[in-house]
């Protein structure tokens, strides 16, 4: 009977634990609609934004502004890492860590200082395990709702380029492409350069070939009013708070159904654990049973 009672106290230690996991799945679930909503609400625009900036940087001179400088030799870039505050979404903020890591090793040797700006808990502990180097963290939100959670953030790494302190600045975050799949990127952010169009590949869907199409060289020139410097410093900087806005939104919405489906496998696994342990539960209680009446027959048999 000893055997029976603990495995009865494992069943019930399961079944506690599945209703856990089955209700931080359905948490999960209700958090990535809204991010979703959110999410597929300013694509459109962030993804279209951007890409005319890149067709604009085609016409104009890089010297008319420094967003569109690209620097001579590279000897300091800084990067945003966007993960999540909670754990139990798999091997998300892992593998985001792991780009950033891949990244810097392909793109930046040891003599480019790489600085590196969290947003999220489990980002930073990941990043401070590999020994990057964090010079500034930032409160993140479950769920952004205005672009103005980020303007300090925004502000602190456009300042910093503007100040030469960056040579060029990067966002890694998780592209979602949808609900089973999603992709760690870590894209460039400044200096604003034609060669950075993978960008689009990467996160525009519905409209990737028809913006890559484009042929810049039917455009006309530019008018700006009231001038160009005045224009530029003012939609530039904002350009780069509405792509980290939108780097933020994608990475919300991945971090929710990455835990969902986490949450859902953890379900599926304590109903596997749980048959396991009736059946062996079972098979204890009947050999208990078993012996019980062996026992019987046997003193019967000795009295009689």
């Amino acid at each position: 009977m000893p055997a029976t009672r603990d495995i009865k106290r494992r069943i019930r230690s399961v079944r506690s634990t599945k209703k856990i996991t089955r209700a931080m799945e359905l948490v999960a679930a209700a958090k990535m609609r809204k991010a979703v909503t959110k999410v597929l609400a300013t694509r459109t625009y962030s993804d279209l934004a951007w890409s005319t900036v890149l067709h604009l940087v085609k016409k104009l001179n890089a010297e008319h502004h420094p967003f569109f400088q690209e620097p001579k030799k590279v000897k300091k870039v800084g990067i945003i890492l966007i993960s999540t505050n909670r754990g139990l979404c798999g091997s998300f903020n892992t593998q985001l860590v792991n780009k950033v890591v891949q990244s810097i090793n392909i793109h930046h040797p040891e003599k480019v200082e790489t600085e590196v700006i969290t947003m999220g808990l489990k980002g930073r502990l990941e990043a401070r395990r590999r020994n990057l180097n964090i010079v500034a963290d930032f409160p993140k939100d479950d769920i952004t709702t205005s672009s103005e959670k980020i303007s300090s953030v925004s502000h602190l790494l456009v300042q910093n380029f503007l100040a030469k302190k960056y040579d060029k600045v990067f966002v890694a975050y998780t592209d979602f492409v949808s609900s089973l799949k999603q992709v760690s990127h870590v894209m460039q952010l400044l200096p604003i350069v034609p060669t950075i169009d993978e960008r689009l590949a990467h996160i525009v869907h519905e409209k990737k070939e028809e913006i890559n199409d484009i042929n810049v060289d039917s455009f006309s020139d530019f008018i700006f009013e009231p001038d160009m410097k005045q224009v530029l410093d003012a939609f530039l900087p904002r350009l780069v708070e509405i792509q980290i806005y939108q780097a933020v939104l994608e990475s919300e919405a991945s971090e929710h159904s990455a835990r969902m489906f986490a949450m859902r496998n953890a379900s599926d696994a304590a109903s596997d654990m749980i048959e396991s342990l009736t059946l062996a539960y079972n098979q204890a209680r009947q050999a208990s049973i078993t012996a019980e009446i062996a026992e019987i027959a046997a003193g019967s048999a000795a009295l009689s």
